[in-house]
């Protein structure tokens, strides 16, 4: 099989070469999947940059989220057949004609999304309802600050808040991307790279803040996010955007120094609190939680709660093309790439 490993840390033009492999071996409670396409993730971009602790040495093989076809299953899988399509969580490995799976973070999938859609139902929308219903919960009339409101995530959780009735502030950084916002609905947008987003939410709240903050860009904006929390907000953490451009040491510890210091003392005092997700963690480590994300994510799909209504999706020769497109924040939805 082909599979694209990551050979060198940098540059996107030089960092990937395609090898011929042979398929991974199952283990118990697996499935081996035939991939039609795989999804680009943020923390495929730090991979790359060889600032993500968790990714394998070099030579690198990575992707966190396939769609295909069930090839072979492994013992004591009774979910799953051979044929079923199927979108899943790889724990790596997803840069492949064939990629294995946790049988528990997969779930069935109809013909009718495609790979870019079926990987962002997989990891986007299931990222946003983990942040969204289980790491924190709305009420109606909540005031819900999303960043990254154009990303795969930051629509999920767009619509999300929507269906539960919350007042959104959709926060981008481009002129482009609040267009695109507007014309899906979003009444308060915020550009970022134009306005202060804490002046703005104090204006537009009478200086009560928001209930919740969801934040994929760390860095500065979590500090100042902090400001915007109103008694009781919630901050949950899920990426760190701003360290893309972080090249060497000083740049990134500047960076994460960005973030601020905060004690639980002052936390408590102020009614604040933050949370951290990490979604592969989730994946590796509390699968049955996992498998109610996926499944609760399928049907409000059906439902027609979540639709991925953007993408991009490449050939998967052009792996570089599609990893620079998403690190320089031109994307909308989804980035994915087909074999």
């Amino acid at each position: 099989m082909r599979a694209i490993y990551i050979v060198k840390h940098g540059d996107a033009d030089k960092a990937f070469e395609i090898r011929e492999v042979a398929k991974p071996v199952l283990k118990t409670g697996q499935v081996l999947i035939k991939v039609e396409g795989f999804g680009l993730n943020f923390a495929d971009i730090h991979a790359r940059q060889g600032i993500y602790r968790d990714a394998p040495p070099l030579p690198s093989l990575i992707g966190y989220d396939v769609c295909g076809h069930v090839e072979q299953i492994g013992s004591d899988v009774t979910e799953l057949k051979e044929g079923d399509r199927v979108a899943a969580f790889t724990h790596f490995g997803g840069y492949a004609e064939y990629a294995v799976a946790d049988a528990r973070a997969a779930t069935i999938i109809s013909d009718k999304p495609n790979v870019a859609e079926a990987t962002a139902l997989l990891t986007q929308y299931c990222t946003a309802y983990y942040c969204a219903a289980v790491a924190v919960h709305f009420n109606e009339g909540d005031k819900v600050l999303i960043h990254s409101a154009a990303g795969g995530v930051g629509m999920g959780l767009m619509q999300y808040a929507a269906h539960k009735r919350c007042e959104i502030f959709a926060a981008t950084g481009s002129d482009w991307k609040r267009e695109f916002l507007q014309q899906a609905g979003a009444i308060n947008v915020i550009n970022t790279s134009t306005e202060d987003f804490v002046e703005y939410i104090k204006r537009a709240t009478h200086g009560e803040g928001v209930d919740v903050i969801f934040d994929a860009l760390g860095g500065s904006y979590v500090r100042r996010g902090m400001k915007a929390l109103g008694a009781g907000g919630r901050m949950v953490c899920y990426g760190m955007a701003t360290m893309n451009n972080s090249t060497n040491v000083f740049s990134r510890v500047t960076k994460l120094l960005q973030f601020g210091f905060y004690h639980p003392g002052l936390l408590m005092l102020q009614g604040k609190g933050i949370i951290g997700v990490s979604m592969l963690k989730i994946a590796l480590e509390k699968p049955t939680v996992l498998k109610m994300c996926l499944n609760n994510v399928m049907q409000l799909y059906e439902q027609e709660v979540f639709r991925p209504v953007a993408f991009n999706i490449y050939k998967a020769e052009q792996i570089a093309t599609a990893h620079k497109f998403l690190e320089e924040r031109k994307s909308i939805g989804k980035v994915a790439c087909a074999w």
